[in-house]
């Protein structure tokens, strides 16, 4: 099971997880901290790639570069539009098959390995207890 504590502080919310890790959330307007739709963003960001990395290493892959940036719209107040991940990656030099391995591998992590992916796009229940 997966939980985080969320709760109101001075300066606007946090999270914090059990290993005592803290986000700062805010509205937008607050220095310092993300919105709860950036954290979305960065959950799908970093699930894709926390699992592509090992994966493409596991190949034999080592790359030099992985990131990402993670986009969507605001097409009403309270739906995004698409959301679209971009890998920004550097091969290693000299590496003819890495790019191939990766493109796979990501397809493959996109697709069907990322928890936080494959719950945007199914259905789920998500129940509130007050």
């Amino acid at each position: 099971m997966a939980s985080v504590d969320v709760r109101r502080t001075d300066d606007g919310f946090e999270a914090t997880n059990d290993r005592g890790a803290r986000v700062a959330i805010g509205t937008g307007d607050a220095e310092g901290a993300f919105t709860p739709v950036e954290l979305l963003l960065a959950a799908l960001g970093g699930c894709e790639l926390v699992t592509v990395e090992p994966l493409t290493a596991q190949r034999g892959h080592r790359l030099v570069r992985l990131a990402a940036t993670v986009s969507a719209d605001k097409i009403a107040t309270s739906e995004l539009g698409t959301i679209t991940v971009t890998y920004d990656v550097e091969l290693p030099e000299g590496d003819d098959k890495a790019a191939e391995v990766l493109a796979k591998v990501a397809q493959r992590v996109h697709d069907s390995y990322c928890t936080v992916g494959n719950a945007l796009k199914k259905p789920m229940r998500v129940e509130q207890v007050v």
